[in-house]
């Protein structure tokens, strides 16, 4: 019905102007709202690793293989449940307990260490299809933070624990503990000795802006073969922080977002900027209401909201029907995807 009143209206006020349509004139406006609509992917996922100065010349053979092999790790243990029909939940899951479980990214095992030497961890879960979420912030000896924070939104009443109270919550669960020795590695605690050094120099602000390696985050989107959409984040915070510091990754709309409606988010970059700007929610915003594609309402978030702020990071996501946008605006970001018969990994910009 709305073709043939745009068509009257069009010829009715072109005709009174003595400007009568040509035939091709009248097709094209009668059929302006009939769009075929985007075909769905069957399944569609990617993934990040952290952003940041990821430069090819300081990066050896060795090191690029490895982050390489893992990522695609990372990306065969989501698909492969994306792939039998799996949840999207499910997918996300099990794609960060990879990058938890290795020592190579700011989560889990790799993380950071803070200015008392211990680890904070925190992580965030969605599930696009109810906008229910869970997340948990500042644990220190749950071993795969993103089951915590999935469990917070599927066992409890809430959205957030944090501390003590989420480490008790995860007990209850029977979520996987471990001694916080566990999350020791050596370049960890020399980028903190790093860090220190340069405190020492500059003082506590003046090097937390300086310190290039304070990014680190892992993260996955995900859409499986009944349209639904879910995301995760998950990390071991910034090195250095003091105070209990809490960055993005656990807050809902900042660090993390999914919405069947919409599209589904993971966020990598300095925190408080990601938080100011609610980043991942308003690439579903601008998605919603200005109805801008996936592409360019991420792009213009990361490349031009972002970078007029001062932030500096990048996002992976997910629309509702499987297209994938990457963008950051740092020199690197470790980052990949994966449809059917498609699939890229990344670590450079482009």
């Amino acid at each position: 019905m709305k073709k043939y009143t745009l068509f009257l209206v069009v010829f009715t006020l072109c005709f009174s102007c003595k400007n009568a349509p040509k035939e091709s004139d009248i097709t094209t406006l009668a059929t302006i709202e009939e769009k075929a609509p985007q075909k769905r992917a069957e399944y569609a996922m990617a993934i990040h690793g952290g952003a940041g100065t990821i430069l090819r010349k300081n990066m050896t053979p060795e090191k690029e293989a490895a982050f390489t092999a893992k990522l695609n790790e990372a990306l065969d243990a989501g698909e492969s449940i994306l792939k039998s029909g799996g949840t999207a939940m499910d997918a996300v899951v099990a794609t960060i307990n990879v990058m938890e479980n290795s020592p190579l990214f700011n989560a889990g095992k790799g993380a950071v260490f803070t200015n008392h030497g211990t680890n904070e961890l925190d992580a965030s879960f969605m599930d696009g299809k109810t906008l229910n979420a869970g997340a948990i912030s500042g644990v220190t000896n749950i071993k795969n933070p993103i089951n915590a924070a999935r469990a917070v939104m599927e066992k409890s009443n809430h959205v957030m624990l944090s501390g003590e109270g989420a480490e008790k919550f995860a007990k209850e669960q029977g979520l996987e503990q471990v001694n916080p020795k566990y999350f020791w590695t050596q370049h960890r605690w020399d980028a903190l000795e790093k860090a220190k050094a340069k405190e020492m120099q500059l003082g506590y602000h003046e090097q937390l802006e300086f310190n290039d390696w304070k990014y680190g985050t892992v993260g996955c989107a995900a859409l499986d073969k009944d349209g639904n959409l879910a995301a995760g984040t998950s990390t071991g915070g910034m090195t250095n922080k003091r105070f209990n510091r809490i960055g993005d990754a656990p807050i809902i709309g900042a660090g993390c977002y999914a919405n069947n409606n919409t599209c589904a988010i993971s966020s990598t970059g300095h925190g408080e900027y990601f938080i100011r700007y609610a980043v991942a929610h308003d690439i579903s915003s601008r998605i919603a209401y200005l109805k801008e594609d996936l592409e360019t309402a991420a792009g213009h978030v990361v490349k031009k909201t972002l970078v007029d702020a001062g932030g500096s990071g990048g996002i992976i996501s997910v629309d509702k029907y499987g297209n994938v946008a990457m963008p950051f605006n740092t020199a690197g970001m470790y980052r990949g995807y994966a449809k059917p018969g498609d699939r890229g990994v990344f670590i450079y910009e482009e």
